[in-house]
């Protein structure tokens, strides 16, 4: 039996996460939904204390990114998560202010799944967010190895 897929949402703006989960349960996604504020606590969140990775053996993730935290860069959780065994198959979706063309590239580059500029208006945000809500509502995600 398929677990159901956790989300991790690493996202420093306490207002974006808000309006980011508010959505998602409006699209009809009601999966755990982890809210991770900064690259720190999303690194313990994925990695477990040894950092392997193994912590999350077994689980289904997706994993919303911001780019911009605190304290590191989103490109940087995203290519640790691409490049560890256990959740490089973890979809990761970027989810951020940043429309820089060339950061984009990178991102998929790196193994990113879909980008996501966030828009500035209220209105457009909350749509864009429950139109992703219907896609993670219909994707299929397999285990961490």
């Amino acid at each position: 039996m398929t677990q159901p897929v956790i989300i991790a949402m690493v996202e420093d703006d306490e207002g974006h996460a808000h309006l980011i989960e508010k959505n998602l349960r409006r699209a009809g996604v009601d999966n755990k939904i982890v809210p991770l504020k900064d690259g720190a606590s999303a690194i313990t969140f994925l990695f477990g204390s040894d950092g392997s990775g193994r912590v999350n053996k077994g689980r289904t993730l997706l994993v919303l990114l911001d780019l911009n935290l605190p304290d590191m860069s989103g490109i940087d959780i995203l290519k640790r998560i691409k490049e560890n065994e256990h959740l490089r198959v973890s979809p990761v979706v970027v989810l951020t202010t940043t429309d820089d063309k060339s950061e984009i590239q990178r991102c998929y580059d790196l193994g990113c799944n879909v980008y996501i500029t966030k828009p500035v208006d209220y209105e457009k945000f909350a749509n864009a967010i429950q139109q992703l809500g219907l896609f993670v509502y219909v994707m299929q995600v397999p285990e961490a190895i």
